[in-house]
Parts: structure tokens; sequence; C-alpha cells
């Protein structure tokens, strides 16, 4: 009880500037860590020549799906029970944290039967030309392998961000990730296996991270306790995490649609288009999981406060995260506009099409980086205070509303610039989206508080 109320205490009372910071940074510490093991396997395997480099992309749609299925799980529950812990309904917090696992290790095994037993139609569907579909199916089944693993992870990993313990979560996922940074050389070269070392790799280290994460919960060193006495098969429980957790479905999904649709719309001009995209699309997650991980740690403030009716404070934790988020991003897209040349040269030195393509791509998206902090924090906001309808629309504009049909119609159009330029436009469309949603949610909190009043 003490440890719950010590917890509630500091998300509601500690100043929004530090608390932020204290719950945000150990997120964006672990998204960036993250990020960098993607892109890590990238670049070993790019030295392995383009069609294993487009194998990386393809597979990278696959993780997309997985990730989806986790982050539905897992932040609709994780924002939920954030919730619940600002209004100080703890039992039925706990009774959606057990049934959210449970229902990860279901899913998470569907997916992976399914994609085993159609694993080569797959992986064409998905994108994978006649020379990149070995490599791609050779990576793929490892993924496979442990999806499960991996939707148990996302789950884990946003009850601890629920309850502010993101330093646990660093904890968890960093080590996974350093140790996958660490496996690549050695399983792609030392031991030869090629791409079946990078992805045998990602799959060791994913397990790691799951046992890590677990042992939190085992040594009671968090609010929520896996009890059998918190078991129910109450539906209506399902139907709240589920509900809650639909953006982040369209927004993971969609990502995964986006990107296999990308991958058709770039097999045309070739191999070295497919490797390209699949580049900039690693180098660019680095910096939006930055993004993300901000927004992540943002989340679990404003459950708490909007749950216990600090509006105020809701109100302020929007403002700094936007402030900061924003001139972030443009220091970001700065750097990466003056660099883009050099980074692209550091994965594909022997292949100048491959960094002619990645770097005009690269430098259309870093002009729009200062945009993209209201469309996270926005989707962010709506889905924590549990208006999961909005959220699911606003996490659907970015790379479902907008990017599907400019990715369809532009490369048609305008060529390979097209192909460039479709998700960076519709980046500024999902910015002018989110405009008046977050206006009429602040003026909202401004009612709500006068009526507290």
């Amino acid at each position: 009880m003490q440890k719950k109320d010590a917890q509630y205490e500091k998300m509601i009372h500690t100043p929004i500037p530090k608390l932020v910071v204290s719950v945000a940074v150990p997120t964006m510490i672990t998204m960036l860590v993250t990020s960098i093991y993607n892109v890590a396997d990238a670049y070993f395997v790019s030295k392995m020549g383009t069609s294993a480099s487009g194998a990386v992309g393809i597979v990278f749609s696959l993780m997309a799906i997985i990730q989806a299925i986790g982050y539905t799980v897992g932040m609709g529950a994780g924002s939920v029970v954030s919730r619940l812990f600002g209004e100080k309904e703890d039992e039925r917090a706990q009774k959606i944290a057990l049934q959210a696992l449970l229902a990860s290790v279901i899913f998470g095994t569907i997916l992976a039967v399914s994609g085993i037993l159609f694993l080569e139609k797959l992986m064409i569907l998905l994108g994978a030309t006649q020379t990149i579909l070995p490599y791609a199916m050779e990576y793929a089944r490892y993924i496979l392998y442990v999806a499960p693993v991996m939707t148990v992870s996302f789950v884990l990993n946003n009850l601890l961000r629920a309850e502010g313990k993101t330093k646990l979560s660093m904890m968890g996922i960093g080590c996974g990730s350093i140790l996958n940074i660490a496996l690549d050389p050695l399983f792609i070269f030392v031991l030869d296996w090629g791409v079946s070392g990078a992805a045998a790799a990602t799959a060791i280290s994913q397990c790691v991270s799951c046992i890590y994460l677990f042992l939190f919960f085992l040594r009671k060193k968090t609010i929520i306790r896996f009890s059998k006495k918190y078991l129910s098969a109450d539906l209506s429980l399902c139907k709240e995490y589920i509900g809650n957790g639909m953006p982040s479905l369209f927004r993971q999904g969609l990502s995964g649609i986006a990107s296999v649709t990308q991958n058709h719309a770039a097999a045309y001009y070739g191999d070295a288009a497919v490797a390209a995209m699949s580049i900039v699309g690693k180098i660019f997650m680095m910096v939006f999981c930055v993004l993300i991980g901000f927004g992540q740690g943002y989340q679990p403030v404003v459950g708490y406060n909007y749950g216990a009716k600090k509006y105020d404070r809701v109100h302020a934790a929007y403002r700094f995260v936007m402030r900061v988020g924003t001139i972030g991003m443009a220091v970001f897209g700065a750097l990466l506009f003056f660099f883009a040349p050099v980074l692209l040269r550091q994965f594909v030195s022997d292949d100048a099409k491959v960094v002619e393509i990645g770097v005009f791509a690269l430098r259309f998206q870093c002009v729009v980086m200062p945009l993209l902090p209201l469309g996270v924090v926005c989707n962010m906001t709506f889905q924590a205070v549990g208006q999961s309808a909005k959220a699911a629309f606003l996490a659907s504009c970015r790379q479902g509303v907008f990017f599907l049909p400019l990715i369809l119609f532009l490369p048609g159009m305008f060529g390979i610039i097209g192909l460039e330029a479709s998700q960076p436009i519709a980046d500024a469309a999902s910015f002018l989206i989110c405009i008046p949603f977050m206006h009429k949610f602040i003026h909202s909190l401004s009612g709500a508080k006068e009526c507290e009043n």
C-alpha cells in the first residue's frame, strides 16, 4: 500500500517538467537503443549486398505487424492501468494487467504459427522481389519463432511505463538491445551465419529482454502483481483495454501496411530503391523513436493526472512536451539534412544509386520533422484519457489516411520523387488535421477545471 501511495503522490504532485523528464528520458533511451539495434541489423546485413539489405526492409514490415499486436494489447492496457491507478481503482487495474499478459501470449502464438506455415507467400505479400525473397525468408523465420516473446515484452514494457517505472523498462529493453548489437557481427561474420546470424541475434536478444522484464514483476519491484487471484473471465475488461489499444493498432498496423506498400512501390525501381527506402526508414525511425519515447513517457503523466482530475497539470504537461519536442525535432532534422550523404554511405559505400535515392528521401523527411511532435502528442493524449475513437482516427492519419493514397499515386505521377516525397507530405497533412482536435481538448480542460472549482 505504501508503494502505491508513494507512486500516486509522485505522479500528481511532482513539478511537471521534472516529472515528465524523469518518466520520459528512460523511455526515450529505451526507444533509441531499440532503434539503434535495428539500424545495426541493417548496417551489418548491408555488407552482404543490396538484396540482403532489402530483406531487412521486408522483415521490418513483419516486425511492424508483431509490434501492432503487442502495442494494441500493451499500450491499451498500460493507458487504462495508469488512469485506474490515478482513480485508485487498483484491483481492476491488476485484473486488466494479468488478462492483457495472457492475451499477448495467445495472439503472438497465433501469429507465429500462421506466419511459419505460409512463410513464402507472406514474404512475397510483404514486397519481396525474387532476388530478395531467399534472404527475407531466412531472416523472417527466426523472428516468427519468437513472436509470442515479442508480444509479451511489449505488454510488460508498457505496464512498467504505466506505473511510471520507466527506468525498469529501460533496463529490460536496453540489455537485450545491447546484446543484439554485440551478437550481430559475431553471428554474421565470425560464425559466417549471414542473414540467419542477424535474425538469430535479434531472436536471442528479444528472449533475454522478456525474461529480464518479467523478473521485475516476480521480484515485486512493481505495483502490478501477476497473481491467480486477479484472474478474470470478465469480457468487459478485455473490451476496455483492447478498445483503448485500437489507436496503437491503427498506428502500428498501418505502419506495417505502409511499409509493405512502399516496398512494392520501390520494387518498380529495382532492389536499389527498396534498399534505399529501407535504410532511410531505419535512420528516420531512430530519430522518430526518440519522439515516440518522449510521448510514451508523457502518457502515464497525463493518465494519472487526468484520472485524479488534475487538469491544470495535464495542460502543463502538454505545453512542456510540445515545446521540447518541437525544438528537438528541428535540431535533429537540421543535422540529418546536412549529414545525409555521409550517413547513407555508411550503409552502402559501393552502390551510388542507393545513396542517391536515399539522400533525397531522407532530406525530404528532414524538412517536416518539426511538425511531427503534435501528431505524437495528440495521439498519446487522447489514448491516455480514454478517448480512443479520436486517438484511433488521428493514429491512422499519418500512414493510413494520407500516406497510402499518396504512395499509390505520386510515384505514378512524379516517378521516384513521388516515392521519396509521399511520407513527408503525409506528415504535413497529419500536422494540420491535429491542430483543431488538440485546440478543442485544451479548451475542454479549462472548462473542466472551472467546474471543479
